[in-house]
């Protein structure tokens, strides 16, 4: 096995132990985010299919330099990092988990309500809409 792949499996053992043996290192949902997660899962018809979970990523873009991604998906990846809060599954691949590591989904839906929104303790500054943040 190559140095590059004893380096690759050695932090996802790492970060799949601190996602999977203890909630000390994770994504974390709130309440508000889990009833919200529910009811679109079960608008789309797949609440009750235990294959499915939520995706949760970091790409490229908006006015601070990275944005959140959020889908439902299927698929387990090799790297992914597979996390379970709230009763909620959460599935990131590795190089977004370094973004999101402790990170909380909320959803607000009062009358200045953003929707899904993150409370990233890994964000330097974010934008005014919450979308997007830099590290």
């Amino acid at each position: 096995m190559s140095e590059q792949t004893n380096k690759t499996a050695s932090l996802s053992s790492f970060f799949q132990a601190a996602g999977t043996e203890s909630d000390a290192n994770g994504i974390f949902v709130s309440d508000m985010a889990k009833a919200k997660v529910e009811k679109l899962m079960e608008d789309a018809g797949i609440l009750n299919d235990t294959s499915y979970f939520l995706r949760v990523g970091v790409v490229g873009g908006g006015c601070s330099g990275l944005s959140y991604k959020l889908d439902f998906d299927n698929e387990i990846k090799p790297m992914d990092q597979v996390f379970e809060n709230n009763g909620i599954k959460v599935v990131t691949d590795l190089k977004s988990f370094l973004y999101l590591v402790n990170t909380e989904l909320n959803f607000s839906d009062g009358l200045n309500g953003k929707g899904f929104y993150f409370s990233n303790p890994n964000a330097s500054r974010s934008c005014g809409c919450g979308e997007s943040f830099a590290v």
